[in-house]
This record gives C-alpha cells, structure tokens and sequence, in this order.
C-alpha cells in the first residue's frame, strides 16, 4: 500500500497513477511493496526532523525512514516540496519532474541502491531516468 499525506497546502492530483508506478518500480526490482507512506512538508518540516533523527542541521530535499525487511519494501519517505522546487531551477527541470525523481529515489535506496560513490551515484541516477521515462 501507498499513502500520500501532506504537511502543506501542497497536493498531488495523479496519487494513483504514481502509486501504480511506484508499485511496478518495486515489482521491477523484484522486491515485494508491503508499506510506503510519502509526506509531502515544507522546509521548516524537514528541517526539524533533519536534526531531530539525523543531527544534520541542514536543508533537504528528502529523508526516508526505511522500516524494509530483506526484500519486503516498507517505510516513510518526508519529501520538502520547497527544497524540490528550488532545486528544479537549479537542474532546469520542471517541478514535477524533480519530485517525482525524488520519490523514485527513495524507493531505489529501499530496493539495496545507495548513491555514497560515484559509481553507486551514477547507477542510482540511471535507474531514476529508466523509471522516469515510464511515467512519461
């Protein structure tokens, strides 16, 4: 199951298009959706929970909770739609587009990919641009 919650007066209107796409993500990568709960905040939100959880007294884009078990997907992906928004400009790239690399970026690092070196950047960012083009 996957569940949109907001944190903001932001919302999305394709929920179960995207829910659909991120199920067939993890159907891909042969591992079995059991919970993911995305919460859209402000940067503020984030923020808080940054240095509350992570002790990074910093801005981001995302942090995720991973409650996975082995292959069995589950967990709490907070994603600030500001951070989103000022980083599309950065990358030139709609909003849209960038949150929902974002959104499939969590749900790589729940499927085993991380993105510390730049060989495990480059494949992590080559599985958000295969997935990408899936929704377009």
């Amino acid at each position: 199951m996957i569940s949109f919650n907001y944190e903001t007066t932001f919302s999305l209107d394709n929920e179960e298009q995207l829910s659909e796409w991120i199920s067939s993500v993890i159907s891909e990568e042969k591992c079995q959706l059991e919970e993911i709960n995305y919460i859209f905040c402000d940067d503020e939100y984030l923020h808080k929970l940054n240095v509350q959880f992570l002790n990074h007294d910093t801005l981001t884009d995302i942090i995720s909770f991973d409650y996975s078990i082995g292959k069995n997907i589950q967990g709490d992906i907070y994603i600030s739609v500001d951070r989103v928004a000022d980083n599309a400009k950065d990358f030139n790239v709609s909003v849209l587009e960038e949150l929902m690399r974002v959104m499939v970026h969590g749900v790589l690092h729940y499927c085993g990919y991380k993105d510390k070196s730049v060989t495990e950047a480059k494949l992590m960012r080559d599985k958000e641009n295969h997935y990408l083009k899936q929704l377009a």
